[in-house]
């Protein structure tokens, strides 16, 4: 099977943000590989190992994401494209699932994976708009692929503890759950063997992909924190009916 894996570089869960406007301020903080994505990465790796092919990652962003796309290539993804764009930060959802669609199509893949949503921006949308762009089948929160004769059995997380088993065509496009594997480090063979791998670089320019935005993000801040006290009267039976109610209406706990 030949899978392309969609990799995003996010901050580092501990890095110190600042706040600029619409974004983040990127000096001085450490990035790493989109944990949702690490996920598809190792799900893929594990599908390769059990029905050949290769597999490919696609990251879009700066110069610095080389630094998430060698970490993918050094656990053992076969070669990496990269999409360069300095700007990507600001693409809305769209934006981004056009350019990784157009690189994507450059590619004979039998299965797109990307992780379930991004660390960052959250938006859960790029591998729903990536099938309909590709226009193909899609799945999202996968937790077990079993690959047979051209298609694929899923399995996928529903609320409350509940799954839902259904079949899916070759090719298409999967969203996965975290958890749906343990995900490997990267060896020093690895490592060693990620410098002689390949990293096709694109331009998001040369993709030849034009986007008017359909989202913007007009501000981010730190929400106000607020403390409100209310004290309730009446009779131990009133006091407690009013508590109920509050408890299920207001902070929705019951």
């Amino acid at each position: 099977m030949n899978i392309i894996v969609c990799i995003k570089q996010v901050p580092a869960k501990d890095a110190p943000l600042a706040i600029a406007g619409n974004w983040i301020k990127e000096s001085d903080i450490g990035f790493e590989m989109n944990e949702p994505d690490s996920y598809a990465l190792e799900e893929a790796l594990r599908l390769k190992e059990k029905h050949g092919g290769e597999v490919i990652a696609l990251s879009m962003g700066p110069e610095r994401v080389k630094q998430t796309i060698k970490e993918a290539l050094a656990k053992g993804a076969d070669r990496a494209i990269h999409v360069m764009d300095n700007n990507f930060a600001q693409l809305d959802p769209l934006g981004s699932a056009k350019s990784l669609a157009a690189a994507i199509r450059k590619e004979k893949a039998d299965l797109v994976l990307t992780g379930l949503q991004s660390d960052d921006h959250g938006f859960g949308q790029t591998g729903v708009l990536l099938a309909g762009l590709l226009d193909l089948p899609h799945a999202t929160i996968i937790m077990a692929i079993e690959v047979n004769n051209g298609r694929m059995k899923l399995k996928r997380e529903l609320e409350a503890g509940w799954f839902q088993h259904i079949e899916c065509p070759v090719p298409a496009v999967l969203s996965i759950q975290s958890g749906i594997n343990k995900v490997r480090y990267a060896t020093l063979k690895g490592i060693m063997a990620a410098k002689k791998k390949e990293i096709a670089t694109l331009t998001r320019e040369s993709l030849g992909v034009s986007h008017e935005p359909t989202q913007k993000i007009e501000k981010i801040y730190v929400p106000t924190k607020t403390k409100k006290t209310e004290f309730l009267t009446g009779t131990p039976k009133e006091v407690a009916t009013k508590l109920v109610e509050k408890l299920r209406f207001e902070a929705r706990v019951i």
